[in-house]
């Protein structure tokens, strides 16, 4: 589709936040997010650029920002985060296991 055929799409404000909080709230990335809402990643970049998010791997282990929904945000980023890496030691161990009891 060239650009003079596309045309500019309006999203509400609450499909916009919810948009975001896929990413922002529930960890997930902002292309994949996009793709599953049927709208052009860069446009949910742009908003979620807008709102000051940015990607996990950019984030430095700087100073807390003290804004409370940026620590809510921040809190609900590493409890997702924690869960994760539980999960994957404990794949760790069973796999672990598994290959010890392959070799005997």
């Amino acid at each position: 589709m060239d650009k003079s055929t596309r045309k500019n799409r309006e999203y509400s404000i609450q499909f916009k936040q919810q948009a975001m909080d896929l990413v922002r709230v529930e960890g997930r990335d902002p292309a994949v997010a996009a793709r599953d809402l049927g709208m052009p990643a860069s446009t949910l970049c742009l908003w979620l650029r807008k709102a000051g998010w940015v990607r996990q791997e950019d984030v430095s282990d700087g100073p807390l920002p003290e804004d409370p929904i940026a620590l809510k945000l921040k809190v609900a980023e590493l409890q997702r985060q924690v869960k994760r890496l539980e999960m994957e030691k404990e794949i760790l161990k069973k796999a672990t296991a598994f290959f010890a009891g392959q070799s005997l």
